[in-house]
């Protein structure tokens, strides 16, 4: 994998968001691999289709690409809200692509997989509508709330400027690869509590650690008014998965 940025192929554009957008859809194109299968490139879907930039010949997984020169945060600007959640309920929701670069270099210096089965309805958030005094006055758009997805939902590909192996990355594919089979309100909910062990910051945890996040977990699905019971589900989901392990008087190890 090359991980530096061709200026030739954006020489046309002046613009500085159009020169990075080429530079950065070319270097996936000649670099990166499907995670999800053993196909070694990408191909750009043609232009001007919506959402998605980038499919896998052999296994027709979906990508979308997002680039930008600082790290990304909890928070990320993103397209219309009610088309995002249609397409997560649907199952239409592309793979995510999160790279940064260093437009100076022309390097690329991270690049990390948000896989779409980890894409739930708790981790789009709605922005408010533009003024009326903008172009697309009424227009509501989302954010991807990044901060609210557990650690494993983001797949490093480059990490501080070297390139992770590519073993490590289909592996890390496969292993929650099993979100697929689920449905849009079950995976939310393996997902939201997988965040919660992983916010405990240990190894080893218990039940009622878990149970603490209890009303954020309210929070996140209003229309559920049995948290706990959902909440010991999801543990079995999770140990039935080989995510977990039960040790026995509730306590728990992740694997």
């Amino acid at each position: 994998m090359n991980l530096e940025l061709k200026p030739e192929f954006a020489s046309r554009y002046t613009n500085l968001s159009q020169r990075t957008r080429v530079l950065t859809e070319t270097w996936v194109q000649e670099n990166l691999y499907c995670p999800a299968c053993p196909c070694d490139s990408l191909n750009p879907t043609p232009a001007g289709r919506r959402v998605v930039d980038f499919s896998c010949s052999e296994c027709k997984e979906t990508y979308q690409l997002k680039s930008q020169g600082h790290p990304f945060r909890d928070r990320i600007m993103d397209s219309a809200y009610e088309p995002k959640i249609e397409a997560i309920r649907n199952g239409t929701i592309p793979n995510f692509l999160f790279l940064r670069y260093d437009i100076e270099a022309l390097k690329v210096l991270d690049l990390f997989l948000v896989p779409r089965y980890f894409m739930s309805l708790s981790v789009i958030e709605r922005r408010k509508p533009l003024s009326e005094h903008a172009r697309r006055h009424g227009w509501v758009g989302s954010n991807i709330l990044l901060g609210k997805l557990p650690i494993d939902a983001r797949i490093p590909i480059v990490n501080g400027g070297y390139e992770v192996p590519k073993d490590f990355v289909r592996a890390s594919w496969r292993r929650f690869s099993f979100l697929r089979e689920k449905s849009v309100h079950s995976r939310g909910w393996t997902s939201d509590v997988l965040a919660c062990i992983r916010q405990l910051d240990q190894k080893l945890f218990l039940l009622k650690d878990v149970y603490a996040f209890e009303e954020e977990l309210a929070r996140l699905h209003p229309e559920n008014k049995h948290i706990r019971p959902k909440i010991r589900q999801q543990l079995q989901v999770l140990r039935d998965n080989n995510i977990i392990e039960f040790l026995g008087n509730g306590a728990y190890r992740i694997r």
